[in-house]
C-alpha cells in the first residue's frame, strides 16, 4: 500500500472494502443487485453499503446503481483492505 499524508491507499491489484452512503432508505432485497454488499438501514434515514470492491469499473458500476435507483449518493469511503476476511466471516454465518 501507499500512504499519502497517514491515509492508506489500497494497490490497484487489491480488493478493498468500500462503504457507500446514499440518502433514504434501501430494503434489504436489494443485496443482489448491488453484488451482495451489506445494506445497514441507519437511524437517520440513509442506508450504508459496505462490501468489498476488485476495482475501479465494479466500483462505477455500483455508483451507477444508485443513480440508477434516483437515490441521492452522500459519500463513498474506501481503504479498509484488511476486513475483506470479516465481511466474507459474516456472510458464511448468515
Amino acid at each position: 500500500m501507499i500512504s499519502r499524508k497517514n491515509k492508506q491507499i489500497p494497490a490497484l491489484d487489491q480488493t478493498s472494502i468500500f462503504q457507500i452512503r446514499i440518502k433514504g432508505h434501501l430494503g434489504h432485497q436489494w443485496t443482489d443487485w448491488f453484488d451482495g454488499m451489506a445494506i445497514t438501514l441507519e437511524d437517520d434515514g440513509n442506508t450504508l453499503l459496505t462490501g468489498p470492491v476488485a476495482d475501479q469499473a465494479t466500483l462505477h458500476g455500483l455508483i451507477k446503481k444508485v443513480r440508477d435507483l434516483g437515490m441521492p449518493l452522500i459519500s463513498i469511503d474506501s481503504g479498509f483492505p484488511d476486513r475483506v476476511d470479516i465481511l466474507d466471516n459474516k456472510k458464511k454465518t448468515e
